[in-house]
């Protein structure tokens, strides 16, 4: 085989099946002529076990090793990041349907007490008053002209906030929660690969 340069990008996260024999095509991306690239996404990188739990990181070393090993002539070019996170696909054992409605039962009531803790701890009701009095010169004790609006316009802003009508989205901008949510992820997986690169370490130590 005549030297060729290889590009290999690793994937940032995958799932897999348990038992499946992960191979570089899964874990990574592989750029090079079309019979040396079919390959070397062929080569087996990773057998999983029972041993595994539900992640496995592969590592870019692991992958330019087990290339370098089979085809010594070929020179590796990496780009990107250095580590795949591999997600073992467990069958989780379903919940009965009155489970998600306690949770969201749960949550329904938690939200309800927390918008009405805060409106308690502002004083939105005597807010609601003196507005009242100062748009029309009388004083009523529930001013249902301003709360009726207010309450639309509060669940009506948390629609805009989140950016969803249940499953629709209204537009393409992630919400402030999706934001967080991807931020969390992306700490959890930094998390991920520095605890599994220590305790590679300490084994091979």
């Amino acid at each position: 085989m005549k030297e060729q340069s290889v590009y290999i990008r690793m994937r940032h996260r995958v799932q897999v099946h348990p038992n499946q024999q992960v191979k570089i095509g899964d874990v990574a991306q592989v750029i090079s002529t079309d019979e040396i690239e079919t390959q070397l996404k062929d080569i087996p990188v990773h057998k999983i076990q029972e041993s595994d739990k539900n992640i496995v990181i592969i590592d870019l070393m692991k992958v330019i090793r087990l290339i370098q090993n089979k085809y010594p002539s070929i020179d590796v070019q990496s780009i990107g990041g250095a580590e795949t996170i591999v997600r073992v696909l467990i069958e989780k054992r379903k919940l009965p349907e009155v489970y998600f409605l306690l949770i969201w039962l749960l949550l329904f009531i938690g939200a309800g007490l927390a918008v009405m803790n805060f409106h308690e701890d502002v004083s939105m009701l005597e807010v609601h008053h003196q507005i009242f009095t100062i748009i029309t010169g009388r004083e009523i004790e529930k001013p249902l002209l301003l709360q009726i609006p207010y309450s639309i316009g509060l669940g009506l802003g948390m629609i805009l906030f989140f950016n969803h009508v249940f499953k629709k989205r209204l537009n393409e901008e992630p919400s402030p929660l999706e934001v967080e949510m991807f931020n969390y992820q992306q700490d959890l997986d930094r998390y991920l690969v520095i605890h599994e690169n220590a305790e590679s370490e300490k084994k091979l130590k």
